[in-house]
């Protein structure tokens, strides 16, 4: 899953304290969807990613379809991936 989000190989050695907000997010969101769960639950998952990773992360959504709930400021992904919205005032 980190290949399909651009992680370069070589970023596999380095510890994680090495890595930008953004690596350390795409290492944090591989990891739970590497996990079984019945339900996912990510609070703005998009903090710190680029553009590309995060069309990379819709399409992983839209393809494998999690059951997840998801917190996400990002209106087009929100659009793109959530199947129903929960509005809060």
């Amino acid at each position: 899953i980190l290949r399909k989000l651009d992680f370069a190989r070589s970023q596999f050695e380095k510890d994680l304290s090495a890595l930008s907000e953004g690596q350390k997010k795409k290492v944090s969101l591989a990891a739970s969807l590497c996990k079984p769960a019945h339900l996912l639950l990510w609070d703005e998952p998009l903090n710190y990613i680029d553009i590309p990773s995060r069309l990379q992360i819709e399409e992983l959504l839209l393809t494998y379809s999690p059951t997840m709930i998801f917190v996400e400021h990002d209106k087009a992904f929100a659009d793109n991936v959530a199947t129903k919205r929960i509005f809060l005032d």
